[in-house]
Parts: C-alpha cells; sequence; structure tokens
C-alpha cells in the first residue's frame, strides 16, 4: 500500500508540474513576449496535460493505477474497485502531491501570482461567456467524459493502448476547456495552485472541487448501470444455464443405474429355489 501512496503522490505532483508549468510558462511568459494566438497556447497546454498523463500511466500504471485525480479515485470506489479507507488514503495523497508541485512551480518562476490556478468571470479566457454555471456546467460535461474513458479502458486488457488513450482523451477535454476555465476535471490539480494564488482563485476554488466529483459520479453510475451490466448479462448467463444442464445429468444416471442392478440380483435369488422345489 505505501508504494501506490507514494506512486500516486509522486503522479500527481509531475502532472502539476508539467501541465500547469507548461500553462504558466506559455501563457505569462511566451504569450507576453511573443504575442502567440490563443489557439496555439491550447494546444501547447492540452499536450503538455495529455502526455504527461500517458508517461505518468506508463510509469506507475502497474503499482497504483496512475489515478492522480480524486475524481477518477472516486469513480473507482463508486464501481466497487476500491474500499473506502483506500479511497481517502489515495485523495490525501493526491492533493499533497498537487501541493508539492506547485510550490515547485512557484519556486522556479520565483512567483505565485500564477500557477494554472482554475477560474471563472474575471479569472477565465472567455469572461462574458464563463459564468458560474457555465463553469460548472463545463466541468461537470468535461470529467464526465474524461472519467467514463478511465473506467472503460481500465476495465480491458492493457495491450499498450490504455494510456495514449487515456492522455488523448484529457488532452481533447483540455482543448474545450481551456478558454472556459482552463479545465480542471481534476480537484487536486485545482487545489494545488490556488492555495498558493489565493484570492479570487482560491475563493472560486469550491466549483472546481464539486463539478469534476459530479461529474466522476455521474460517469461511474452510467458505467456500472448501462454499460458494464451489458457485458455481464451476457457472460454469466451462459455459465449459468451449461451449470444447470449438467448437473441434473451426473445426478439421473447414478440413482436409476445402481437399483435397477440391485432388483435384477434379487429377482434371480428368488426364483432359482422356487424352480427347485417344483422339481422334486
Amino acid at each position: 500500500m505505501v508504494k501506490k501512496l507514494v506512486s500516486e503522490f509522486v503522479g500527481t505532483m509531475l502532472l502539476v508540474f508539467f501541465g500547469c508549468g507548461t500553462a504558466v510558462a506559455v501563457n505569462t511568459y511566451v504569450n507576453s513576449i511573443y504575442n502567440v494566438a490563443l489557439p496555439f497556447t491550447m494546444i501547447l497546454i492540452a499536450l503538455a496535460f495529455g502526455l504527461v498523463l500517458t508517461a505518468i500511466i506508463s510509469a506507475i500504471g502497474h503499482v497504483s493505477g496512475a489515478h492522480v485525480n480524486p475524481a477518477v479515485t472516486i469513480a473507482m470506489a463508486i464501481d466497487g474497485r476500491m474500499d473506502i479507507i483506500e479511497t481517502i488514503e489515495y485523495i490525501v495523497v493526491q492533493i499533497l502531491g498537487a501541493i508539492v508541485g506547485a510550490e515547485i512551480l512557484g519556486i522556479l518562476f520565483n512567483s505565485y501570482k500564477v500557477l494554472g490556478a482554475n477560474g471563472y468571470g474575471a479569472l477565465s479566457a472567455l469572461p462574458n461567456i464563463t459564468t458560474l454555471a457555465a463553469a460548472i456546467i463545463i466541468e461537470i460535461v468535461l470529467t464526465f467524459t474524461f472519467v467514463l474513458v478511465v473506467l472503460v479502458v481500465s476495465s480491458k486488457k492493457d495491450n499498450g493502448s490504455n494510456s495514449i488513450v487515456i492522455g488523448l482523451t484529457l488532452a481533447l477535454v483540455h482543448i474545450m476547456g481551456i478558454p472556459f476555465t482552463g479545465t480542471s476535471v481534476n480537484p487536486a490539480r485545482s487545489i494545488g495552485p490556488a492555495i498558493f494564488t489565493g484570492g479570487e482563485a482560491l475563493n472560486q476554488l469550491w466549483v472546481f472541487i464539486l463539478a469534476p466529483i459530479a461529474g466522476a459520479v455521474l460517469a461511474a453510475v452510467f458505467y456500472k448501470f448501462v454499460l458494464k451490466e451489458k457485458t455481464k448479462k451476457e457472460v454469466p448467463t451462459i455459465v449459468e444455464k451449461s451449470e444447470v444442464e449438467t448437473k441434473p445429468v451426473k445426478k439421473v444416471v447414478k440413482p436409476t443405474s445402481a437399483p435397477k442392478a440391485k432388483k435384477e440380483t434379487t429377482k434371480k435369488v428368488v426364483t432359482k429355489p422356487k424352480q427347485t422345489k417344483k422339481d422334486n
């Protein structure tokens, strides 16, 4: 268990360091110097999050599952893959890892004012569109999509493409969400930078904790009762039928063969003495 928790801590720290670090470097420094267009910066940030998650899954996936995200861990727990204690332990170390990752970025950039925190309204690239309601909706939908893919892919045998599919999905949701909220879909990723940035980013933090959790719960319920149950019904019914058909055959053959043998032997023993008396 210690290895799992250490892996989740390091994995979440690296996710924040590379993902949020790229966002800070591109938006705050590169954009201010070279005046790079928003679509280009969006693709760079999205790829950074997707690629680092792919690398993290490849590195620590065999140890902890590489959740590096409380939303994913909660969805796994709802699906019955984790118990409550393990779920809490995962979430705690993920948050701690995100905080350490944000701290490293603060030291690296020599500033804690901009660390890639999520936000809506004035903190959004689309301030006139991204209201509180819009932020909640976009985070729920994006998290639902991401977590659902994680649940489906992780339930199948890894043929080497699982990490790529999950990483590309994270990149996809970032491309959509960056202009609105900066894309959270991960409460730990939001908590780390917001704690150090403070101000309005910290005041809005609750949105990027509750909305991703809500999206993860919806994804877990949808997967468990819509997607997962279809595969369960097909395989077990075949097994159950074969068991029901074979067991009665064994029970019928044994009792019927034994009594017939006994009756035949008793009849032969009884008839022989009667025939000898008549002859005399």
